[in-house]
């Protein structure tokens, strides 16, 4: 496997790795499969709020993707890095692709000030994986309110 960022012919690797990360249990509910191709046309662009890195197999196809969503944190006292999604395809878990992707996002933004992501209860082995890497636990919830 190969750590690369997504790259324009990968749309559709993108799109059906992303309709398999909101069919899994450990994810709250499905997405409407418009938002992947708006988030693979943004990633497109010239964007500075969304970056993707992919592992590709040897025929160059996205097997793997991890999705950041760029932002500023007070709190941290500067750059925020959200790991907003990570998925593996099943075949290829637990050969430590996950960890690759998430050392080549934080390869890419040496000066962040904090790299932060979400896990369910219901997703033990991605938990495991990411205590692993030094992330910990926070003690609050978070909330939403989506308007589209």
């Amino acid at each position: 496997m190969v750590i690369r960022e997504i790259l324009p012919w990968d749309r559709a690797p993108f799109c059906r790795m992303v309709e398999q990360f909101y069919a899994l249990p450990a994810v709250a509910h499905p997405i409407d499969p418009a938002h992947a191709a708006r988030t693979f046309d943004l990633l497109m662009g010239d964007t500075p709020y969304a970056r993707c890195f992919v592992a590709a197999d040897e025929h160059d196809v996205p097997r793997a993707y991890c999705l950041c969503a760029i932002t500023w944190s007070n709190e941290a006292g500067g750059l925020c890095v959200w790991l907003d999604e990570l998925m593996v395809d099943d075949a290829l878990r637990g050969q430590g692709i996950g960890h690759r992707l998430i050392a080549a996002v934080r390869s890419a933004y040496p000066d962040a000030a904090r790299f932060r992501l979400e896990v369910t209860d219901d997703n033990p082995r991605a938990a495991a994986l990411y205590r692993s890497l030094g992330f910990e636990g926070l003690p609050y919830r978070q909330m939403v309110i989506d308007q589209g």
